[in-house]
């Protein structure tokens, strides 16, 4: 193999590197945006035009977001990828990502109520240019696949005498120590 030949397939995989790390964050952004009820985060993760079906959920990105952050104000989320398979294909990738999801909110008769979710999500990604980047991986169309969930009774005592001297405890945007840490480097919040 040429030494030019080399070097264009070292650039195809560097590129597809990037590509792949450039997705794993548009994932890392959604978890954020759900954890921190960090609407900018959120949006970060989608396409305008993408389409996501979310439990009973089946609509638009948009509408999801527009329905989610309502409720992200009444609870607790935590959300925790694993197993991640992305497989590229030009500006399309399939990508398969596993979830771990803690989620508080009330039941119908409203009492509290602790769940915890296991799934994936299944999304197409594309990668477009925009008019702050020549390329860019966000999700065009998600759906929620879930595998296992459990149900029980939320704690009864708030987080602040749970957590005790465990400080500092974990907020919603802009109040948690992310967005504090990334005022200090000068740095934006969301991608």
């Amino acid at each position: 193999m040429s030494s030019e030949a080399r070097l264009t397939q070292l650039e195809a995989r560097l590129q597809a590197l990037c590509d792949r790390e450039a997705i794993r964050e548009a994932l890392y952004s959604y978890c954020r945006g759900i954890d921190r009820g960090d609407e900018a985060a959120l949006r970060a993760a989608y396409w305008p035009d993408a389409t996501d079906r979310h439990g009973a959920y089946q609509g638009s990105a948009e509408g999801f977001i527009q329905a989610a952050l309502p409720q992200l104000a009444k609870g607790r989320y935590i959300h925790n990828i694993a197993n991640l398979s992305i497989q590229l294909n030009g500006d399309a990738a399939a990508v398969e990502a596993y979830f771990l999801a803690y989620q508080t909110d009330s039941d119908a008769a409203g009492a509290p109520r602790a769940t915890f979710l296991c799934g994936r999500y299944v999304d197409l990604f594309t990668c477009r240019a925009t008019a702050t980047a020549e390329r860019e991986w966000r999700v065009a169309k998600r759906v929620v696949v879930y595998d296992w969930q459990d149900i029980w009774a939320a704690p009864t005592q708030d987080e602040a005498t749970r957590f005790g001297r465990r400080l500092p405890m974990g907020a919603r945007a802009p109040d948690d120590p992310w967005y504090a840490l990334m005022r200090e480097v000068a740095m934006p919040a969301s991608p």
